[in-house]
């Protein structure tokens, strides 16, 4: 606060005058520094043995010591890479994302003005204790709970704690909240509670700290569980068969390990962290920081969206929309404080008739204020007009200029202010007097709550027209509007004291101001909608205003207009129902899942909302930006936090923080995270499919007369190439068609549900046909039919890989097509390369040998384009959409070249 600010406010004796420096230290060693506990910082070491502790990477641990048994070095050193590489990208992502977060926490306040041993000094806001006297002004953050002991004018945004978007009139005694913030006027507070003790600490004490397993990890733990069980019966098996069958132990112990290894997916956790890591990184350039790399995923499952009100479907900045004066009534357009916009009677510009009343009702306004607007220091950078002190009055500049009238110093240069009774709580109005050009006359200018202005007292106008004034006050109210009414007159002499002057005073007419929906906010929740989403909106603020916004935005249905008493008892109405905190602390809402607004609440009654949906079987994400969204954003199964206008306390609650601030970003977010775990299930599909080629091979081979299908080295070299570089480049692949017009997947949908692993076995079999078929045919002809084998199998599992694109034509990954070349020409080097020939134990084929192989690559190819669509179930199941394959209903063809 500005020194002229500390001076302009009386320096009382006694208590007032601050604690000494030696009494602060003393408290602050007693009740420690003020600040909300510190979440521990995370060791390193507890970072990776979070990320080894997954039952997938556990299983590639047993893989490395397999291989290391067989002494096939190469291949555990490959397995262990794929561990080091998926444990790096892991905890450096988390890393950055919490050094991303610190810095957004840079845009808190860090300074308190107190008094201490009677003079005014500024410390650091952690350093405030009980019984300090703080000193505050316009644009300061109240640093601590305290009791208000003087005050001037002083209103104070407490959006962030109780979610009410109008800003509250602050007198002598009142209680004010650590974390709300001056719009206007001053005041001296003492003290009261600091730390975890106030009210941002009581509501920090509801988070819990602990973090459940997200959708994706649940159901890779329940993969790596089944792997590991196939895995030691495969081992079994094979070595039991082949000792059946007279070959020598050895031998078999080494091929039954080596199938073992080939029927997991050592590069899942690869894949599956790659396409976190590109998913978090798309993500950040569309504004959205991922904060943990599970949640990416998780986004995609998400089936409920609840969303606060202001600054999230709202603009979080009051617009004047509509005027009502005697002679008739007007419309203004625009967004936001910037002075553009038209006035509209009938739906068309006013003409001067309709103007010039209006333009009298704007001009007591604007000399009845004490806001600024300023404008952006770049206009050329997209920068938006901010205000300075009270956002409506501010709206009320910004409305004046729309009219055409000239700004505020002007206004005040012709007609200067000479005595003013200032807003409060009791009068519910505000008075200025200025000079009216005219000696010895003096202008009367008055604002305030339409209750406290319509009244015969303050008001020389008949009765009937008092009453069509009230009745047109409510029905704006009953709209969700913010109503002030005005009124002006002219007296002889100045009156003593200025509240003398309200009296026999003309009315102006009624402002009906609102914190608008955002531009987009009606197509976003549209989007949600289509995606299977269901939006839930969850506010602090009053109920009429709270259905007033939610039928704007299409949450719910209705245009009718309910009185505000209706809508604080729940009722049910033309629009919808609009429940209240009471309701919900009461009892008196059967099922909280099917209300679709709730007004009023307060943190705790956000949790049972949250977790009465979770409870269902949802999986929800939360957005909010206050002090009190921050229990239920770390309840929610994804919180989403606002990184421009939101607090600490729910960013670091929060598994996403929205830059930008828009909840659109919201809705990209569930697009990447349904790619993801589209190109996870693909994977899954061709990974195991391509495991249980292998293994049936190895099976059925021995009763077709081929003794020893495949060695050991040349299993492993099959599943290096194609569960390593095809592997990892699927997880970088689009999202599919239609991505966002089919519901998300069931949240107890096990990760190869939706006809998965239907595909996968009838791959498996198609693939271990074509192999079989092209051996034995090359050992018809007399050519090396276990080479042919060989190169049979990883060309139709290359087939398959291409086969599975969602997007067949697409330039947007072409690193899948690369690292299939790759993976091809790596496995000829296995036939032509001598080195490689001697190890892998193959022999360079021919063209006939060569061509018997590369028939395997179509047959994969059309195999996997066949069966994309397989199996799919057609209820509510269909919503896990199969590997993304693209839209149900024959929608966005054209994209498909993309």
């Amino acid at each position: 606060m500005s020194a002229a600010a500390e001076r302009a406010l009386p320096s009382a004796p006694g208590p007032m005058d601050g604690l000494t420096e030696a009494e602060a230290a003393r408290r602050l060693a007693d009740t420690g520094r003020n600040e909300v506990a510190a979440r521990r910082p995370v060791p390193l070491r507890t970072r990776i043995l979070a990320q080894l502790r997954d039952p997938l990477i556990l299983v590639l641990l047993g893989a490395v010591v397999l291989t290391l048994a067989i002494r096939d070095h190469p291949d555990a050193i490959v397995i262990a890479l794929v561990v080091v590489v998926n444990t790096t990208v892991g905890v450096v992502q988390e890393i950055r994302a919490d050094n991303a977060v610190a810095a957004l926490s840079a845009l808190s306040a860090p300074h308190a003005h107190v008094r201490r041993g009677g003079a005014g000094r500024s410390v650091p806001a952690t350093e405030v204790v009980p019984g300090d006297v703080l000193v505050l002004g316009e644009g300061d953050i109240v640093a601590a709970d305290a009791e208000l002991a003087e005050a001037s004018a002083l209103l104070l945004d407490e959006s962030m704690l109780t979610g009410e978007s109008v800003p509250v009139d602050k007198a002598a005694g009142a209680a004010l909240s650590a974390g709300t913030v001056v719009v206007r006027g001053r005041g001296v507070a003492s003290v009261t509670a600091t730390g975890a003790a106030s009210a941002l600490g009581r509501i920090a004490a509801l988070l819990d700290d602990r973090r459940e397993p997200t959708p994706l990890q649940r159901r890779l733990a329940s993969l790596g569980r089944v792997l590991a069980a196939v895995t030691l019966a495969l081992c079994v098996l094979v070595f039991a068969l082949g000792l059946v069958r007279g070959l020598p132990p050895g031998t078999m112990a080494v091929t039954a390990i080596s199938l073992a290894v080939a029927a997991v997916p050592e590069s899942l956790p690869a894949v599956v962290t790659l396409a976190l890591a590109l998913g978090a990184r798309r993500m950040v350039a569309r504004h959205a920081l991922v904060r943990r790399l599970p949640a990416v995923e998780t986004l995609g499952s998400v089936s409920v969206l609840a969303t606060d009100k202001t600054g999230t479907l709202t603009e979080g900045r009051m617009v004047v929309e509509r005027i009502w004066t005697p002679a008739g009534a007007v419309e203004l357009t625009g967004m936001g404080y910037e002075p553009e916009g038209e006035v509209l009677a009938g739906g068309r510009p006013a003409d001067a008739p309709a103007l010039d009343p209006v333009r009298e009702l704007l001009t007591v306004t604007s000399l009845c204020n004490d806001a600024a607007l300023r404008p952006p220091d770049d206009p050329e950078s997209g920068a938006r007009w901010t205000a300075l002190g009270d956002p409506m009055e501010a709206a009320l500049l910004t409305a004046a200029a729309k009219a055409g009238l000239p700004g505020r110093p002007e206004l005040a240069a012709d007609r200067p202010r000479t005595a003013e009774a200032p807003f409060d709580s009791l009068r519910k109005r505000m008075t200025t007097l200025h000079t009216d050009g005219r000696p010895g006359r003096v202008l009367v200018c008055l604002k305030g709550a339409p209750e406290a202005v319509l009244d015969p007292a303050v008001l020389d106008e008949p009765p009937d027209a008092l009453e069509h004034a009230r009745q047109e006050a409510a029905r704006l109210a009953g709209h969700g509007y913010r109503v002030l009414a005005a009124a002006s007159g002219v007296r002889d002499d100045v009156p003593d004291p200025v509240t003398a002057a309200e009296s026999r005073l003309t009315l102006r007419g009624l402002v009906a101001l609102h914190d608008p929906p955002r531009a987009t906010a009606a197509t976003t929740l549209a989007d949600c909608r289509a995606a299977g989403i269901t939006p839930v909106l969850i506010t602090g603020d009053h109920p009429a205003t709270a259905r007033a916004i939610a039928v704007r935005v299409g949450l719910v249905p209705g245009t009718g207009v309910r009185t505000p008493a209706d809508s604080e008892e729940g009722g049910t109405g033309d629009g919808g129902r609009v429940v209240t905190g009471a309701d919900v602390a009461e009892g008196r809402v059967a099922d909280l899942t099917a209300v679709r607004v709730f007004a009023r609440t307060d943190p705790q009654q956000k949790l049972e909302i949250v977790e009465a949906w979770r409870t269902r079987g949802a999986v929800t994400a939360m957005t909010g930006d206050g002090v009190n969204d921050g229990p239920a954003l770390h309840r929610a199964d994804i919180g989403v936090a606002m990184g421009a206008r939101g607090t600490e306390v729910a960013r670091q609650a929060a598994d996403l923080v929205l830059t930008d601030d828009e909840l659109s970003t919201v809705v990209t977010a569930v697009e990447e995270g349904r790619r993801v775990y589209d190109n996870i299930r693909r994977f899954l599909v061709y990974g195991m499919a391509g495991g249980a080629a292998e293994i049936l091979v190895m099976l059925t081979g021995p009763f077709l007369g081929l003794p020893l299908p495949l060695r050991a080295g040349q299993i492993l070299w099959i599943n290096l190439l194609t569960h390593g570089l095809t592997g990892v480049a699927m997880g970088a692949e689009p999202a599919a068609p239609g991505t966002m017009r089919r519901p998300p997947r069931p949240p107890s949908q096990h990760i190869l549900g939706g006809g998965a692993w239907q595909r996968l076995l009838l791959l498996g079999v198609l693939v271990t046909a074509a192999s079989l078929g092209a051996a034995l045919a090359a050992r018809g002809l007399g050519l090396a039919w276990q080479s042919v084998l060989f190169t049979a199998l990883l060309a139709a599992q290359l087939g398959v890989v291409l086969g599975l694109r969602a997007r067949l034509l697409t330039r947007q990954n072409p690193f899948l097509p690369l690292a299939v070349l790759a993976s091809a020409l790596l496995g000829a080097a296995a036939l032509y390369v001598p080195f490689l020939r001697s190890v892998l134990e193959t022999e360079a084929l021919g063209a006939a040998g060569l061509g018997l192989a590369a028939l395997g690559a179509p047959v994969g190819f059309f195999a996997a384009r066949l069966l994309r669509t397989a199996f799919r179930p057609s209820g509510p199941e269909a919503a896990g959409a199969p590997e993304g394959s693209g839209d149900p209903a024959g929608r966005d063809r054209t994209s498909a070249l993309r």
